[in-house]
């Protein structure tokens, strides 16, 4: 591989986008309205809605199990009592349930939801407040624009990979600036090679212009290292900007290349977590989203905006989008035509 071509081709892309006025104004712009129109409509009270965490350890409870027949409760089978605990921290759960011959429960004591399903589980029958341990927890709420945040940052990163890459390589293919660049001695890998780097430093550059300018507007939640957000979107990019080569590889018409860039973007909008969480769907639902790149994503700028997270901590986030990375570059290079 010759450095100085790859070199080349990458700055010539990036004149090409940064000379677009209208295209990186709008990457910019899209996602702040998104943000400040979250934060506007969730803006009052949040709706009235019970979700409670049953801790599975295998241990049945009488007492558990009768609380759970009370209507109008959203019950959720968990596993990581920590990680549990904080979402009652964070009033992402009203109530955490642990059964055991003498079973416990977490509230926030500054929920008042929690209060509310504390009164419900007294009167489930026979006086229980005898027979659970109450334990209490204290922490900010978690507003929606919070949570929404990371989301909303992988979804604007998704698009301008996706599109940026494919749309803009099937683009050459029509133009035929492909068939030029094929009698001169860049090769596949080079050519590639740079379309990658060359949307990568600007979509990681785009990512970090558009968070500061929302956290200047909405005074967002971030709890965790800075260094591991940067990995993880870097990680992030680089998957979906494969994703796009994909696309790139064969196709020769933009509208065709429309219809796939959405057949790829629309299952990981409804099912990535972007706008609502997975728990509580349906098993299959869940399963195919723990296989879509940017469920992985979010998840990981999730825990680390919201609960803190650490590098170290979502190391095998990381770990799958690198993979998933080198799978799909090795693709598309062998895929790829110039014609």
């Amino acid at each position: 591989m010759n450095l100085k071509r790859v070199l080349a081709v990458m700055r010539a892309r990036s004149r090409e986008y940064y000379r677009d006025y209208t295209s990186w104004a709008w990457n910019l712009l899209m996602p702040v309205l998104v943000i400040f129109g979250f934060a506007f409509i969730f803006s009052g009270e949040p709706s009235e809605m019970f979700k409670v965490a049953v801790l599975d350890n295998g241990v049945q409870s009488e007492q558990v199990a009768r609380f759970r027949q009370t209507r109008h409760i959203l019950f959720i089978d968990v596993s990581d009592l920590q990680a549990s605990i904080t979402k009652v921290q964070r009033h992402q759960l009203d109530m955490l349930i642990e059964p055991a011959a003498v079973p416990r429960y977490w509230v926030n004591e500054f929920s008042d939801k929690g209060y509310l399903l504390e009164r419900m589980l007294n009167e489930t029958g026979q006086s229980l407040q005898g027979d659970f341990v109450r334990e209490t927890v204290s922490g900010r709420d978690v507003r929606y624009v919070d949570w929404v945040m990371p989301g909303v940052l992988s979804m604007n990163m998704m698009f301008a990979c996706l599109w940026g890459v494919g749309w803009v390589v099937v683009r050459y293919r029509k133009n035929g600036v492909l068939r030029r660049l094929q009698a001169t001695p860049l090769t596949s890998l080079e050519f590639l090679s740079a379309q990658v780097l060359a949307r990568l430093i600007l979509i990681t550059l785009m990512t970090i212009l558009v968070y500061l300018v929302a956290h200047a507007v909405v005074d967002f939640t971030m709890r965790g290292s800075y260094l591991a957000l940067f990995v993880v979107f870097v990680s992030g990019a680089a998957c979906l900007i494969s994703m796009g080569l994909i696309v790139a590889t064969r196709l020769r018409t933009e509208e065709v290349a429309d219809g796939f860039l959405n057949l790829m973007s629309w299952p990981m909008m409804m099912l990535s977590g972007l706008w609502f969480s997975m728990e509580g769907t349906h098993p299959a639902a869940q399963f195919i989203s723990q296989l879509l790149p940017l469920t992985h994503v979010v998840n990981a700028a999730r825990r680390i905006m919201i609960d803190g997270a650490g590098l170290s901590s979502v190391l095998f986030e990381i770990g799958v989008l690198v993979g998933v990375t080198l799978v799909l570059l090795t693709l598309s290079a062998r895929l790829f035509r110039w014609d």
